[in-house]
């Protein structure tokens, strides 16, 4: 299956991130742009501003270059993705239990998107960053300031508006939650296809995930460079007292994370009644590999053997969810996403409203399918929601930093969630019509 094969050259060139100690040399590259943005600081006296100015645009090119071939590649990576998590799963599986995966995997996804949206509001934290002044820029788009009678008005137009007339133009808009709409309609639609015309299809949009990939990996090589450029250039220009933001942001998801965490364990206990304690024991191996690889997809085959031989979960239901998992089911990099999206918005001075939270959550909720199981997938999907939700995609910049740490924390709650759906479909009766 080329889809396995897709898999496996993820697991390899993953595997060589590994060996090259990747995360290793962002710490340092973190540190040592502390260091230099504080010696080019016009704070400390040594050069002026002109000088710290023009040193710290050109030590963050690399960085700006990443964001640039993250984004050039954003729409095709997650236009095949989609499909292919689609067309891969139509079995008897899906047929028999698909539906109600989809509804458990939409609101786990919700549950982790509004502990997100809560923590950053309570929080607040990209207010320090906005009142140090690290971005003088305007918002770019005004706060909605409708009524619930307008809002209630223009559900129908909004809801109408989902479905792009032209879906180039959505793709040229960057219009993120219509492109992943028309990406699902064409994907079931594939479905309904012969056989024979599915299988080029889908050896097309397999060598595009692969080239994807390649750049990907370019991507993902100048990420030292681009956080020791990006994190200099902000420290030079806003101060260390002002990182203590950053700080604070890690600090939220952080603590995000750790509370669905306590979730899914409470979940466990009442529905599955299994210990709590009991699951994380089995569970550890699987969750170290995935907080070192930062990726689902690599650490799939350990996730099905820690299913079947450690949970007792049967081996039809761990084949079709953690597949299906890896590819729809994001809670942790969902919940990220939303705190890093009102973290940024708080960090331009934007005003959000009720309405504006609605449409993240609904934006992530959608983007979330199409989210690559794979170092930096997260980065990809977080620049299409701030562009969806009107926020300067360059805000990125004042997490691209900090994003590789947290998404070693991230993915692990990833594998987590999958593990947590595979022992609910086993052990509740009415999840599955699956022979023993």
């Amino acid at each position: 299956m080329e889809q396995d094969s897709v898999l496996k050259s993820f697991e390899h060139y993953l595997r060589g991130l590994v060996e090259a100690q990747l995360w290793v040399k962002v710490l340092v590259a973190l540190a040592l742009g502390l260091g230099v943005g504080m010696a080019i600081s016009p704070i400390t006296g040594w050069v002026s501003v002109e000088v710290s100015t023009s040193l710290g645009s050109w030590l963050a090119l690399p960085g700006k270059l990443f964001l640039k071939l993250v984004q050039m590649i954003m729409i095709p990576l997650i236009f095949t993705s989609i499909i292919s998590g689609i067309v891969a799963n139509t079995s008897e599986q899906l047929k028999s239990m698909g539906l109600k995966l989809l509804v458990y995997f939409i609101a786990s996804t919700t549950v982790a998107i509004a502990i997100g949206i809560f923590l950053a509001m309570l929080f607040k934290p990209g207010a320090s960053i906005y009142s140090a002044g690290a971005f003088a820029l305007e918002p770019v788009s005004a706060p909605l300031q409708q009524g619930a009678g307008g809002v209630l008005s223009n559900v129908p137009h909004a809801i109408s508006e989902l479905l792009p007339a032209n879906p180039l133009a959505a793709m040229v808009t960057g219009e993120m939650l219509s492109i992943v709409i028309f990406t699902i309609i064409i994907g079931i639609a594939i479905t309904q296809l012969e056989r024979s015309t599915i299988n080029p299809l889908m050896k097309l949009f397999h060598g595009i995930q692969e080239i994807c990939m390649t750049v990907v990996n370019w991507a993902m090589r100048l990420v030292p460079y681009a956080v020791f450029g990006l994190i200099a250039q902000l420290t030079s220009s806003i101060g260390l007292n002002s990182m203590a933001g950053i700080g604070f942001y890690i600090g939220v998801v952080l603590l995000g994370l750790l509370v669905l965490l306590g979730v899914y364990l409470l979940i466990l206990g009442v529905f599955a009644h299994m210990k709590p304690l009991f699951f994380l024991k089995q569970v550890r191996d699987v969750q170290l590999l995935a907080f070192s690889t930062t990726s689902s997809a690599a650490v799939m085959p350990l996730t099905m053997k820690t299913a079947e031989e450690k949970l007792g979960v049967r081996a039809s239901i761990s084949n079709f969810i953690i597949p299906v998992g890896a590819t729809i089911n994001m809670d942790g990099t969902a919940l990220f996403q939303c705190v890093s999206v009102i973290f940024i918005a708080q960090s331009y001075g934007m005003e959000i409203t009720l309405v504006n939270l609605v449409l993240i959550m609904v934006t992530i909720i959608a983007a979330s399918i199409g989210t690559p199981a794979i170092p930096g997938g997260g980065v990809v999907i977080l620049a299409s929601v701030l562009q969806s939700a009107g926020i300067p995609s360059e805000g990125l910049v004042i997490i691209i930093g900090v994003e590789r740490i947290l998404g070693m924390f991230r993915t692990a709650i990833n594998v987590t969630g999958d593990l947590v759906a595979c022992v609910l479909f086993d052990r509740i009766p009415w999840l599955n019509k699956l022979p023993a």
